[in-house]
């Protein structure tokens, strides 16, 4: 494994990204239509505030057939305490981070900044490219 292999080596920088506002509906449209598992959510500001998942929206649209209604929002059924990892962070400690997590797919951060996602695929194919 190379020591210079890191996240942002191997992170995904074109994002789908949704708004807490947005109708779950809406969003669950958006992660069916982009074949995407989930995608981070962030403010007017691009500040990180959530992730939402398919799993999520699976629940929205449970409670949705029970009450008939699609009403909520992105906001209200997003995970809001996001795990993360930062830009610079190397390969092997990004695939122990997966392997201790539950979570498929991490947003990544740079500086304070969402600048990327990076899945276990990712970190699987960075240290194939990287073996030796």
């Amino acid at each position: 494994m190379t020591p210079a292999a890191t996240v942002a080596d191997y992170m995904t920088r074109s994002l789908v990204t949704l708004a807490p506002e947005t109708e779950i509906n809406r969003a669950m449209s958006v992660l069916l239509d982009k074949r995407i598992s989930g995608a981070p959510v962030v403010d007017g500001t691009g500040v990180l505030v959530g992730v939402l998942s398919k799993k999520d929206c699976l629940r929205a649209a449970v409670e949705a057939s029970y009450y008939r209604d699609w009403g909520a929002t992105v906001a209200a059924h997003m995970s809001r305490e996001v795990e993360t990892l930062d830009a610079g962070l190397g390969i092997m400690a990004a695939a122990n981070a997966f392997l201790s997590s539950r979570f498929r797919r991490f947003p990544v951060m740079q500086a304070g900044q969402l600048v990327g996602q990076i899945s276990r695929a990712d970190a699987l194919r960075a240290m194939q490219e990287n073996w030796g």
